[in-house]
């Protein structure tokens, strides 16, 4: 049995991956499978070349995607089914975005992040940042899905999403939320939009009350939200969302 993490991957300076790579570490150390490797969609080594050095028959697929766009509905089916057969089973699981661990862990991140300036628990608002789409509806639903498990959960005063490419921006958003607000980057790696885009906008808005809680795909506790997966999908129970 093996797990392979499959990623976009990135090539900007500063970028290399390194929260992917702990990740894989972090799951191989729990003995839940006896291979654990990553793959990217644009660096080294890629998905074919991953799962290709695996030796195990059986292989589950872990998309850290921030939804289930292009590259894990299109490009990664169209990887796996080019590398399945041969008595191989590989079987994809549901992307990051829709991991029905997500909604939790982001919960008790921006719990976190509203403790550490001060913000009054309870009093803050949340807002998700996501990419977004005008030709793809795929963020723009994860996103959705998520803000709504949050809230939820009860740990804000509100949740709103934003996009980057498509309407509602931040600063409609922010301009909605007085008061202290936790912005979370519903990114899934070290690239562009997380680490520069994300920082800078909420630079712009001149607001000592919005925090950043960071890119959720590397934030502290996402290889439980991965263990969990794994270990419901090695079990039969895996749900994904809406389920």
């Amino acid at each position: 049995m093996a797990l392979l993490i499959a990623a976009h991957g990135e090539r900007q300076p500063r970028a290399g991956n390194a929260s992917t790579l702990r990740i894989a570490r972090a799951i191989a150390a729990r003995d839940l499978v006896a291979e654990v490797a990553v793959g990217f969609i644009n660096g080294a080594p890629s998905v074919s070349e991953a799962l290709g050095a695996l030796a195990a028959r059986r292989i589950f697929v872990y998309p850290l995607f921030a939804a289930n766009g292009y590259f894990t509905r299109d490009r990664l089916v169209r990887i796996i089914d080019e590398a399945s057969g041969h008595s191989r089973s590989i079987e994809l699981l549901p992307p990051l975005g829709l991991d029905r661990g997500l909604p939790g862990l982001i919960a008790d991140r921006a719990r976190i992040i509203a403790a550490a300036n001060g913000f009054s628990q309870e009093a803050f608002s949340v807002v998700l940042l996501a990419h977004g789409s005008r030709r793809n509806p795929a963020s723009r639903e994860a996103t959705e899905w998520v803000a709504g498990e949050v809230a939820k959960l009860g740990a804000c005063r509100q949740v709103k999403t934003a996009f980057l490419e498509e309407r509602p921006s931040l600063e409609d958003v922010a301009k909605a939320c007085t008061g202290p607000t936790v912005v979370v980057g519903m990114f899934s790696g070290e690239g562009l939009h997380g680490a520069r885009d994300a920082s800078r906008l909420i630079a712009e808005l001149g607001r000592p009350d919005v925090a950043y809680a960071g890119v959720i795909g590397n934030a502290p506790g996402i290889e439980d939200v991965v263990a969990r997966a794994v270990e419901e999908a090695l079990s039969g129970t895996l749900a994904t969302a809406g389920a």
